[in-house]
């Protein structure tokens, strides 16, 4: 089965001063259909710099990135293009609500008003964030705000969600629920990439890996199943 993204020896430098710091070194991951995996890694340690090269936001310094065979590198507009990308912050307009926010969103693609207001509707429902809807952006804690921007992230129809620390300064019943969320989007056919601060958050990944000193340690490939052919029967 071939991935849906595959990363082979990424590496990215920034510079401090003098100093060039290298953060991610030759960095290889598969992401298969339908996976949740969880990247864990202590602070700048380079994990968000990770999903931002994976959803062709940032540029990697070396090695190469595709999605269905396509090269990121190139900058072909992962964005709406099958990858979305969120944070767990939602910054909004001064005096607009979250439900219009979330609709204009959608007018800005040249859709209707009353597909883009059933559009809404449907993704906020689905992220459980419904009753965040007539409320104010700054009026949302941690949780709701993941919520909602999974519900933003989700109208891009991706095939993959790239999602930055979903669950960091989130209680842990509301932690809990957003990762059940996040597992559930498998059954839709959607993959998940998420960076997490707590270990806590790595047991609802398929897979688990860390990142520190600028590499990243765990199963980067998956084991699949194997495909075992069966002779045909004949029938009668």
């Amino acid at each position: 089965m071939s991935a849906l993204l595959e990363l082979e020896r990424v590496s990215k430098r920034f510079r401090h001063g003098a100093r060039q710091v290298e953060v991610l070194r030759e960095v290889s991951l598969q992401v298969h259909e339908r996976e949740l995996i969880a990247v864990w890694g202590p602070a700048g340690s380079g994990r968000s710099t990770l999903l931002r090269i994976v959803a062709g936001i940032e540029a990697p310094d070396d090695g190469w990135v595709r999605f269905r065979g396509r090269d990121l590198r190139l900058g072909v507009g992962a964005l709406g293009g099958g990858v979305a990308y969120c944070q767990y912050s939602f910054r909004g307009v001064e005096g607009m609500s979250v439900f219009d926010e979330v609709i204009a969103a959608q007018l800005a693609l040249g859709l209707r008003a009353s597909h883009a207001r059933d559009r809404a509707v449907a993704a906020l429902e689905r992220s459980g964030a419904w009753e965040c809807a007539p409320r104010r952006p700054a009026e949302l804690d941690r949780g709701e705000a993941v919520r909602v921007s999974i519900a933003r992230a989700l109208l891009q129809n991706p095939s993959l969600l790239v999602i930055d620390e979903p669950t960091t300064r989130v209680e842990p019943l509301e932690r809990d629920r957003v990762l059940e969320l996040l597992r559930s989007l498998g059954g839709e056919g959607i993959a998940v990439l998420m960076s997490v601060d707590k270990g806590a958050s790595l047991f609802a990944a398929d897979r688990a890996l860390s990142l520190s000193d600028g590499a990243l340690r765990g199963d980067a490939v998956p084991e699949l199943a194997q495909v075992v052919h069966l002779p045909l029967l004949a029938s009668g």
